[in-house]
């Protein structure tokens, strides 16, 4: 592991100071590469299926863990967008000059080895590794065993590239040890890996967490809620509430508790239910919300449950400072939504729930590195330190402060 993680380091050097042409120009073959080689990607992806089923692994895990043209595609062109953003390294963020005469620049800076542990989805590889290199970052992958084959050809196919322009393959690697021992011994190994990001469930965050000796910008569950006030236009809720839980209910900014005002309860929820019913959600509700629907008895147990598959509980809330409670004892600080009319109640959701994202009239499911404009993202920060919500290039990097003197001394 140390030797591994030693020219994983020293290729951390190596990128940190490449021309930003330079870059953009191999992310782009990276690009072409991925689709070139889609049938070799798709051929062992197809092992991980067959190992996914064999495994008896949940549908929503398996859509996961799906690649086919249309993915590898979309891979393709998260790399392209990402090589088209603006350079994050040698960004000056402040200057000044103070009464000493020095000039003082505060610069962009990458961070160096960024370890980032993820689950079941293979194009977080290609993803998260255009992502650091763009940021001029090495970074070690540590994908999930059941994504092992995938991610195993996606890198390869990344390092070939690296190979072709006379780069070392450690400034994209994987993790040689796929298991627990492996993550544990990455997860404190501070003298050569900078940052560790993990993304995947709660065992997973929580175990990192508790662990590392490195520092950890951790990706937690996304428990997102969506309240539905009293002045809220109706059609446009049930339109946003149905993406927000049935678009992609496996991804981790979809919607898992509703939330309705009492006052438009008995209107809204039965045609809410109608929705439901044709996408084929499984329900749960409160008490108030039993009074209204046939639905099992949401419990606490279930209010706290990140589902990722297509199944939500309902609360019916007297009012907005309801709904707030609610979300602040349940939520996850992910995503939260409000669809109302009334601006003063709007401002006051925006600015009382404490979540990296806070929407009004609009899904959660917007909550994405591609959506907010940064070509993809290496995950969805729920820190408040030093990177929240959808991370793209620009939070993987630190600064340093250039000091120019002209023969200063300290008095």
């Amino acid at each position: 592991m140390q030797q591994f993680l030693e020219k994983a380091k020293n290729a951390s050097r190596m990128i940190a100071t490449l021309e930003p042409s330079l870059k953009d120009e191999i992310l782009r073959k990276m690009a072409d590469a991925l689709e070139k080689n889609s049938f070799r990607i798709m051929a062992q992806n197809q092992k991980d299926l067959e190992n996914a089923t064999y495994n008896n692994l949940s549908p929503a895990l398996i859509d996961r863990l799906l690649l086919n043209d249309k993915r590898i595609h979309e891979m393709a062109d998260a790399i392209r967008e990402i090589a088209a953003l603006r350079e994050p390294v040698g960004r000056v963020i402040d200057g000044w000059v103070v009464p000493s005469g020095l000039k003082i620049e505060k610069v962009t800076i990458p961070i160096g080895v960024i370890g980032i542990i993820y689950e079941s989805r293979p194009n977080v590889t290609s993803d998260t590794a255009a992502l650091c290199f763009k940021s001029g970052n090495a970074c070690v992958l540590k994908g999930g065993k059941e994504a092992q084959e995938s991610n195993t050809i996606i890198a390869s196919i990344l390092q070939e590239v690296l190979i072709n322009y006379g780069l070392g393959k450690e400034i994209i690697s994987l993790l040689p040890d796929y298991s627990r021992e492996g993550v544990s011994q990455l997860i404190k190994m501070d003298k050569y890996v900078d940052l560790i990001i993990p993304r995947g469930g709660e065992a997973l965050i929580r175990f990192v967490s508790e662990n590392a000796t490195v520092p950890v910008v951790k990706h937690d569950k996304g428990v997102c809620h969506i309240f539905v006030d009293s002045q809220a236009n109706l059609e446009n809720a049930l339109l946003i509430v149905i993406n927000a839980k049935c678009q992609r209910p496996s991804a981790c900014n979809a919607l898992e508790t509703l939330l309705v005002h009492e006052k438009i309860a008995d209107i809204f929820l039965p045609l809410m239910m109608e929705a439901f019913n044709e996408q084929k959600s499984i329900v749960k509700g409160c008490e108030k919300t039993q009074k209204l629907l046939h639905v099992a008895l949401a419990t606490d147990e279930d209010f706290h449950t990140e589902h990722l598959s297509n199944a939500l509980s309902i609360k019916v809330v007297q009012n907005v400072d309801e709904a707030i409670n609610h979300i602040t004892k349940y939520g996850s600080g992910h995503s939260e939504a409000i669809i109302t009319e009334n601006y003063t109640t709007g401002e006051r959701f925006l600015n009382k729930v404490d979540a990296a994202c806070v929407y009004i009239n609009a899904s959660t499911r917007f909550t994405d590195g591609g959506e907010f404009g940064f070509g993809a993202e290496v995950g969805i920060s729920t820190n408040k330190l030093h990177a929240r919500g959808p991370m793209g290039i620009n939070d993987l990097t630190t600064y340093k402060y250039k000091v120019y003197g002209k023969g200063n001394v300290r008095a």
